[in-house]
């Protein structure tokens, strides 16, 4: 069996042949490939996870620019004045001698967005390998979050800055937030983890409850219902006073090979309290009138689209920033909710205060307001940096604050999370404003000059995408690395559907080492198997009680651990789903009635889950999180 670094190398030199080959001539270079072979074998796999998406960084900023910049592409000999690497196809969009990019009528005889899409590919199919980083890589992160926190805690947004922006914030949110009312809240459990380390059923036996929450979300109401008041399970719950809350768990999880993503995983009260305000938010901005398909939250099809027209007009700017959620104050996020204090009040209530680092030393109290793990940190955030652009276009058109210039302006700002889209013209002046208070801009993936764009996994160059495909998991190695095999596979469909045929098939052919031959199956199947654009005729047997033809396949499916609930815990979990499914109902016949579609009728079976897998037997066990098993069983096959 060949290496992990071997097989690697396998993949990177396949992308590149087909990279190359789908460009208006066939750039195949041996001298490219083996620069590939012999800086994986001296620099190991961080040629192909951080040196090559470097690559591409400085790429597509000489996209933007207009030209190479000397300083561009170290680490790379360079060939008069572009790189030696990659000269073919570079050649076909930079002028050797000078390093400009060609005039627009040129690149459309060489097609320069598939140009741009085959070296992008070949730069970054390894980006988001899901490796273990080095303990140096992942000690600079946590020292970037703690150093984060110091330059917060000096208030460096000025006095004028802050009335200004409370000012657009009292008009942009007051309609918004103003009939919040805290009593019809509901909070629930969210899908991650917990500072105190439990998960499943367990969520639902609290052994802490703060007390600042208390006068918002009660213990008794909210944890358990009014019935439960005297009972053992209440009493063994302590409420806890600020200094004894648990703080929030610091820590890293994967994201490159460069450098981990720091999350800050919240205490299990904080975070049940915080979905009951996330849900509400969620709901009010979308719904608004002047913040709906502007501040999008589950849907980020509004900035991916943009951003493809925005590479072909170029009139649309898109932004993202580094440390997002790490430098959003406190203080200036509760201002925006100052329209509604009590709202104001149970956010504040339901913000952790200190945060522990994995060595244990305890950092607080925070002036950030929220780190990735809260469940109010994306949507504060987002509503922050919107306030932000809105501020800075009312400057830009010597505005005044009212409801009126507010909606006009705000018709230019789309927000969804750190991902921002802007006027071109005016993103620079809004990048100033964004860096005024307090935010860090990403330039390496800012763009408003040139014709590349990238928000919300749109990569777009002059109205075409050029998205890469991932491989986010390293080589399955045998049948029990479910997690491996099933993202290689989906990894190979995409190159499939691509157009990376070779590639493709050296994937499935690894899987099928370990899973035999694989079914051809419809895209929306729940089997493993693989698609096609031909049409196949589809295989397998009847199932008559179904009518329809099934095959064979192996299924992606939870794997169980024994968890029991009992008593009132397991009262407020079933009465909590069964709400829930009551909301989903409403919604679909809402939705289906707009669509003028008979609305569904509800099924005995729907009654056994809400947001959470179908099962049940969901009071004795739980899924673990993350973790599935393969099982084979029949599915449709067309």
């Amino acid at each position: 069996m060949k290496s992990h670094v071997s097989d690697q190398i396998e993949l990177a030199e396949l992308v590149y042949t087909e990279a190359t080959a789908r460009c208006i001539a066939d750039f195949s270079d041996l001298r490219d490939l083996q620069t590939i072979r012999s800086r994986v074998e001296q620099e190991g796999l961080s040629f192909l996870t951080i040196t090559l998406p470097d690559f591409a960084k400085d790429f597509e900023r000489s996209l933007a620019v207009g030209k190479i910049e000397p300083e561009s592409f170290r680490g790379f000999r360079k060939n008069r004045a572009i790189p030696a690497f990659l000269q073919g196809m570079l050649a076909l969009l930079f002028d050797r001698e000078t390093g400009r990019l060609y005039e627009q009528s040129r690149l459309d005889l060489v097609n320069a967005p598939s140009v741009v899409d085959s070296v992008r590919q070949i730069c970054l199919t390894f980006k988001k390998l899901e490796l273990d980083c080095t303990p140096e890589r992942v000690q600079a992160a946590i020292d970037g979050f703690v150093q984060t926190e110091h330059v917060l805690s000096t208030d460096l947004v000025q006095a004028s800055d802050r009335d200004e922006f409370h000012r657009v914030s009292l008009v942009l949110w007051s309609s918004i937030l103003a009939n919040i009312s805290i009593d019809t809240l509901r909070p629930k459990h969210g899908p991650g983890a917990t500072a105190e380390r439990v998960s499943g059923n367990q969520k639902y036996r609290f052994k802490y409850w703060h007390d600042r929450i208390e006068p918002y979300f009660p213990l008794i109401d909210s944890a358990y219902f009014l019935s439960a008041g005297d009972s053992e399970e209440v009493e063994l719950v302590s409420v806890v006073p600020p200094e004894e809350e648990l703080p929030v768990r610091v820590t890293p999880v994967p994201k490159t090979l460069k450098g981990p993503r720091i999350i800050a995983i919240e205490p299990c009260c904080m975070q049940y309290a915080q979905q009951a305000i996330r849900a509400v938010l969620y709901e009010r901005i979308e719904g608004s009138r002047v913040a709906g398909g502007h501040v999008n939250f589950d849907d980020q099809s509004v900035n991916r689209e943009l951003a493809l027209i925005a590479s072909r007009t170029g009139k649309l700017a898109t932004i993202d920033l580094s440390e997002a959620s790490d430098r959003v104050p406190r203080d200036l996020a509760l201002s925006m909710f100052d329209s509604n204090p009590d709202l104001r009040d149970a956010i504040d209530a339901c913000r952790s205060t200190h945060a522990q680092l994995p060595d244990g030393t305890v950092l607080g109290p925070l002036n950030k307001f929220a780190s990735m793990g809260s469940a109010l940190c994306f949507p504060v955030e987002s509503m922050y940096f919107y306030t932000i652009c809105v501020a800075a276009l009312l400057r830009i058109h010597n505005l005044p604050v009212t409801h009126d210039t507010v909606y006009t302006v705000s018709r230019d700002v789309y927000v969804y999370g750190d991902d921002i889209i802007v006027p071109s013209k005016h993103a620079k002046t809004i990048l100033g404003y964004l860096q005024k208070y307090n935010c860090k801009v990403n330039v390496h993936k800012t763009f408003w000059n040139g014709k590349f764009r990238e928000s919300c996994g749109m990569d777009a160059y002059d109205g075409y995408p050029v998205s890469p495909v991932y491989l986010r998991k390293p080589v399955p190695e045998d049948r029990r690395q479910a997690d491996r095999l099933v993202s290689w596979i989906d990894t190979a469909n995409q190159f499939y559907k691509k157009g990376y045929w070779r590639t493709s098939s050296y994937m499935f052919n690894i899987c099928e080492r370990y899973l035999g031959n694989l079914p051809y199956l419809p895209e929306d199947s729940a089997g493993l198997g693989r698609h096609s654009f031909e049409h196949i005729r589809p295989t397998g047997t009847w199932n008559e009680k179904y009518q329809r033809l099934e095959v064979v396949a192996w299924v992606a499916q939870p794997v169980y651990r024994t968890d029991e609930l009992d008593g009132y815990a397991a009262l407020q979990k079933s009465l909590t789903r069964l709400e829930d499914y009551k909301k989903s109902l409403t919604l679909e016949r809402e939705e289906a009635l707009r669509k003028h579609r008979q609305p569904r009728e509800p099924q005995p079976e729907d009654y056994l889950s809400t947001s959470e897998p179908r099962d049940p037997l969901h009071l004795k066990r739980s899924a673990r999180h993350g973790v599935v098993a393969l099982k084979r069983r029949r599915v449709p096959s067309t």
